[in-house]
């Protein structure tokens, strides 16, 4: 499992989509990418959906999201 914690980046007014997608490339089928952000990443979802990945969205309180993306065998 990979976890990029979202949060930190972006409040320090950085793009954490490259951090993100490198954590992905490194995946095997079945293993689970988990991000961590301040607000629903649609968008991210829509790009690694198409990529092979399934992901499921959980709003863990305070705004903020833990999306959990498993790339499909």
């Amino acid at each position: 499992m990979a976890l990029v914690d979202a949060r930190p980046i972006l409040q320090a007014g950085g793009e954490p989509f490259e951090a993100i997608m490198a954590a992905a490339a490194g995946l095997a089928d079945g293993e689970e990418l988990v991000v961590l952000a301040p607000f629903e990443p649609v968008p991210l979802e829509g790009v690694l959906s198409s990529q092979g990945f399934d992901y499921d969205a959980v709003e863990i309180g305070s705004g903020n999201w833990r999306v959990t993306f498993r790339r499909l065998p």
